[in-house]
């Protein structure tokens, strides 16, 4: 019996609606964000996720998983929800390390991981107002959930731009 290789699956992307409250907009959007992201690894293998397939840049589709999982944790849990929850990849001494050490054997797990960390994401301000602030130390100024909200949402918008060149190099997949 051959060893059974993971494959990351297809993700359920649905449309944000056309009208409808801010905070329903907004939510909607991050969550078709987050979903593009997936859809660009669908189907492929780990190996596949892990691999730089546009030279010279080492940017690979599952450093763009691992690097969006510690993206979501800082904005939405570390920062604005003020958890104690650390870094999930990245250290000082590397704090590149969401996109540099990875291991395409543990891409089902870096894969679960962001999955995990977009629901901690969402339960921690699920509940919260989007005029809601925290102090934001680096920009010396408070910060309002919903700046944070639209900041997710340009990083997501970046990433996949970054993860359709990735994908179309490895398998010429293309799509939106």
């Amino acid at each position: 019996m051959g060893v059974m290789t993971w494959t990351a699956p297809e993700p359920a992307r649905a449309e944000p609606p056309i009208a409808g409250p801010e905070r329903q907009q907004l939510d909607a959007w991050l969550d078709y964000h987050r979903q593009t992201l997936l859809a660009k690894c669908a189907g492929l293998t780990g190996e596949q996720l892990a691999t730089a397939s546009v030279p010279p840049s080492n940017l690979t589709l599952l450093g763009l998983v691992r690097h969006m999982a510690e993206v979501e944790r800082a904005w939405f849990r570390t920062r604005f929800a003020a958890e104690p929850a650390g870094w999930i990849y990245c250290t000082d001494e590397q704090p590149d390390a969401d996109l540099e050490n990875l291991d395409p054997a543990a891409a089902e797990q870096d894969y679960a991981g962001y999955l995990r960390e977009v629901e901690l994401a969402r339960a921690a301000v699920a509940h919260r107002d989007l005029d809601e602030t925290y102090f934001n130390a680096r920009r010396k100024g408070d910060m309002d959930l919903r700046w944070i909200y639209l900041h997710m949402i340009e990083e997501y918008a970046r990433h996949n731009g970054h993860a359709d060149l990735l994908r179309e190099r490895i398998d010429g997949a293309t799509g939106d």
